[in-house]
């Protein structure tokens, strides 16, 4: 991603973390960000090219997130477990990301459609952003996905892959659960711990 696109969805962030959506101004965002209000114009196209943008680029931390957990050591149990506890602690620390995985936008995020919009970009980055956001659902499946793919490891899946599917979607709908009710301390490890069967094998 270019530097000056970069560092515009920065400043924007960072904006959103003092204010309201409603109350961000394009020109704060680009004096912020050290670019013209018309640099920022030519990359995002408008106030809600920038929140498809930076909604977008949230939702993609989340998930490479997720890879670099799943990626990790351990036996299939323990990446799950730990998969939970990056889900609930992105949401904590995100309200993009929170916003995301719940469906609940407050007044003070933005709230872009999740459906594609018209996109007459010249940036590919604002083409991809102008796409089709994920919803709750989108992310749940792409997070249980991504696990069986990982966990599974290369080749066909053996005879136990449709428990691991269901083992995988369990552990994020566990963790969802535990953004919108959270629990106490340690307390989403545990409750992966004890809900996932104990042994997992492709």
């Amino acid at each position: 991603m270019p530097a000056a696109r970069e560092s515009l969805l920065d400043a924007a962030c960072s904006a959103l973390a003092r204010r309201p959506w409603s109350a961000v101004r394009m020109v704060d965002v680009a004096a912020a960000a050290g670019v013209s209000r018309q640099t920022l114009y030519n990359e995002f196209g408008s106030k809600e090219g920038l929140a498809r943008a930076l909604v977008r680029r949230e939702a993609d931390g989340f998930l490479a997130g997720v890879e670099r957990v799943l990626a990790g050591t351990g036996d299939p149990r323990e990446r799950l477990t730990a998969t939970a506890e990056w889900t609930a602690s992105a949401a904590r620390e995100n309200a993009l990301v929170r916003a995301m995985l719940t469906g609940c936008w407050s007044e003070r995020l933005p709230s872009p459609t999740l459906k594609a919009v018209p996109s007459s970009s010249a940036v590919p980055a604002q083409r991809r952003a102008d796409g089709a956001l994920p919803s709750p659902g989108d992310l749940v499946a792409l997070v249980r996905d991504r696990a069986v793919a990982v966990l599974s490891g290369p080749g066909t899946p053996g005879p136990d892959a449709a428990d691991l599917t269901r083992s995988c979607e369990l552990v994020v709908r566990l963790a969802l659960s535990c953004v919108a009710a959270p629990p106490r301390d340690g307390g989403v490890a545990e409750l992966v711990r004890t809900s996932l069967p104990s042994q997992l094998t492709p």
